[in-house]
């Protein structure tokens, strides 16, 4: 098969990059790669099961159309201060005005036009004020949330779109590896559904696998030489308490995005995902790594607010595989949960003894991932990541009173996979010809809006270069 642009992975910064492709009028032959499902076609059977039961042979929560944004909670930031280093690389005003014109397109596809965060209130400066005495930063950052369900409606629309307008898709499909000649991507070698091999030639190739794909694109990447460094991997914990103990926060805010360098490491550890009256959720590697996720719909509520506590890892050479670093830290808590996730109350760390399940059942705060596992998740987090978190979480409760609560609970683990830096240029030319990485899986964004603005980038880009 031989097509102009080939884009290996069908996530957010896949997706846009097809879509500005044809709102700048391209008629380029464009052809998706995705090894999961079309968005109409995933579903988790856990909502029938009550329990994960590993889907085979991907989760259906993180692979297929849209990626993991499909199954998110769908919360796009506004700012260009969060989601990434994009800004570094492409200046802060051109990313901000990115952002702007990319959430316009997905208002076109039915994005909920309320926004929240917006004014500043007396109850924000008062949250400010608070965070101020407590050691952290408080980051303006206004929200379009879309709702698990409502992003997956969203998402088809889009799907549609691009297939209506000739961008063909192959699902089931997986790449297995790059085609070099003389330091140039002549395209890519995939494995369809019904096992046979395929090499696809293109003029351009686009990988954005997403977080998902972070590992396979960094041995890709040691494989063939691309220009990479090893970045910053994140983790962490899913913390769940009470809406009643997050009200104030959730009424003024909806996310309160917080940055610390808690004593006495002073590593970076920040709040990530928040969702008000949301669900702690399971997401499976292909590996079978277990980790901890949250969920918020817009229609279906619960009676708790969790969001992630993450603590930013670097590191030094010689060591280079921070992602398999996170990895074992998880593979170490799914066996002391038998496979599941960890789920312990915060007073039961300082008092240095496990959760046991009859406990949770007393508590005021009830989990809303049923099957996870009471534990004791510091006998695999490491000491400098465990320490960060608590003190972390003590410094939030002066900003929420009652988040350090004996009853809150922590799930682990919590990991993000974006730790791969590929080396790029401001029109994000990578060292070898005709090869593009974008999103998560490239190291420069975190999140749906920037992963999605990186790709608006790189459509526009292939439409002049081509």
């Amino acid at each position: 098969m031989k097509v102009d642009i080939v884009i290996v992975g069908a996530g957010p910064a896949g997706i846009f990059t097809a879509l500005e492709l044809l709102k700048q009028g391209s008629e380029k032959k464009i052809l998706m790669i995705e090894k999961g499902r079309a968005v109409e076609e995933r579903s988790c059977p856990k909502a029938k099961t009550g329990t994960c039961v590993n889907c085979r042979p991907y989760c259906h929560i993180t692979t297929g159309f849209s990626g993991a944004g499909a199954f998110s909670d769908g919360k796009l930031s506004l700012s260009c201060e969060v989601g990434g280093d994009l800004p570094q690389l492409l200046g802060t005003d051109r990313v901000q005005a990115l952002t702007d014109y990319t959430d316009s397109i997905y208002l076109e596809f039915g994005a909920d036009p309320r926004v929240e965060g917006m004014e500043v209130t007396e109850e924000i400066k008062e949250i400010r004020r608070r965070a101020i005495s407590a050691g952290l930063k408080l980051v303006d950052c206004p929200i379009r949330h879309l709702g698990t369900e409502k992003a997956q409606q969203l998402y088809w629309e889009i799907e549609k779109y691009l297939l209506a307008n000739g961008v063909e898709i192959l699902f089931g499909c997986q790449c297995n590896d790059i085609l070099l000649e003389n330091r140039e991507c002549k395209g890519v070698i995939v494995t369809h559904k019904n096992g046979e091999t395929e090499e696809i030639l293109a003029e351009r190739t686009v990988i954005a696998t997403g977080r998902r794909g972070a590992d396979w694109l960094e041995e890709l990447c040691v494989k063939h030489g691309i220009g990479h460094l090893p970045g910053t991997v994140d983790i962490g914990v899913r913390v769940e308490v009470r809406n009643e103990i997050m009200e104030r926060v959730n009424n003024v805010l909806y996310e309160s995005k917080l940055i610390g360098y808690p004593a006495p490491f002073k590593n970076k550890v920040r709040t990530f995902c928040q969702n008000p009256g949301g669900f702690v959720s399971q997401e499976n590697y292909d590996n079978d790594l277990a980790v901890v996720n949250g969920h918020s719909f817009k229609d279906l509520k619960s009676g708790n607010t969790n969001l992630a506590i993450l603590c930013s890892h670097n590191f030094a050479p010689p060591f280079n595989q921070p992602i398999r670093y996170a990895k074992k830290i998880g593979e170490l808590t799914n066996m002391l949960g038998d496979g599941h996730i960890v789920v312990q109350r915060f007073g039961d760390i300082l008092d240095g003894k496990r959760t046991w399940q009859e406990e949770l059942a007393q508590s005021n705060v009830k989990p809303t991932l049923p099957d996870a596992v009471a534990g004791d998740i510091t006998s695999a987090m490491p000491y400098r990541a465990m320490t960060n978190i608590i003190n972390f979480i003590q410094a939030m409760d002066q900003v929420v009173p009652g988040f350090a609560a004996y009853e809150t609970l922590l799930y682990s683990p919590e990991l993000k996979f974006y730790s791969n830096r590929v080396k790029m240029d401001e029109r994000l030319h990578t060292d070898v010809k005709g090869l593009h990485c974008l999103g998560d899986s490239s190291g420069w964004t975190r999140g749906l809006m920037m992963a999605s603005v990186m790709g608006v980038v790189m459509g526009r880009i292939l439409a002049e270069e081509l």
